[in-house]
């Protein structure tokens, strides 16, 4: 069992609180504490520990407090003036791609520093046949058992009303799914979320709300997302 599922069996086989703003209809019908109840759980001290260890964790990270916008979950993504679908391109920052992704071009994040942490990996997100012109950008953590989303950007013609393309944050939540899928942690993502998109995110991604603004997608809703972006 992945740690990121036991949180559930924590709330599951406990009765503490572990969701703390859920709506009952997302906890009651929650594969996490559904698998904790099937499964048990051996010994809840010790998940007790490792759940409020977790948070504390990433507390001290520093780690975002995201504020993306799921704007549809599109097939690729969609161009808003004349409604074309374009399939995409996910692959590695390069330090040479550094130049397009400025604070003085309209980027909100310093993508140089994500770049350096040698603990995440970083994307960018572009059009098949146009690698020049950057989408979005994604920065993560593969950790053993599910991936933590530390940055995601939305490039800055893409935020606002006068967006040219609509679907690149719910592109690059698929393709943390999946990577977690290819990489051992079974769908599992964990993100810190703004209190303001927190309902946004349970509503759009199907994730879940624990302590600490800390949002989790499970196995079920990763599979769902990967499944619209990456059909082929």
């Amino acid at each position: 069992m992945t740690f990121i599922s036991n949180l559930s069996c924590l709330y599951a086989c406990s009765g503490i609180t572990a969701i703390f703003y859920a709506k009952p209809r997302e906890i009651e019908s929650s594969s996490f504490a559904i698998s904790g109840m099937r499964r048990g759980v051996s010994s809840l001290g010790v998940y007790v520990l490792a759940f409020f260890s977790y948070l504390y964790k990433v507390k001290k990270s520093k780690s975002f407090l995201l504020d993306f916008e799921i704007d549809g979950l599109t097939n690729s993504i969609l161009n808003t003036v004349s409604g074309e679908s374009f399939a995409t391109e996910i692959s590695l920052l390069i330090k040479a791609d550094l130049k397009q992704v400025t604070k003085s071009k309209g980027w909100l994040f310093n993508w140089r520093e994500e770049l350096k942490s040698i603990d995440r990996e970083v994307y960018k997100l572009t059009i098949v046949n146009n690698p020049t012109i950057i989408q979005g950008t994604l920065s993560l953590t593969v950790n053993a058992d599910h991936v933590f989303i530390h940055l995601i950007e939305n490039a800055p013609f893409n935020r606002h009303k006068n967006k040219i393309y609509e679907g690149v944050p719910g592109n690059l939540i698929a393709f943390a799914c999946k990577t977690s899928f290819q990489r051992g942690g079974a769908g599992f993502v964990s993100f810190r979320a703004k209190t303001k998109l927190i309902d946004h995110y349970i509503e759009t991604l199907g994730a879940y709300h624990f302590a600490n603004q800390l949002m989790v997608i499970d196995t079920d809703g990763a599979n769902k997302l990967v499944e619209k972006y990456f059909k082929n």
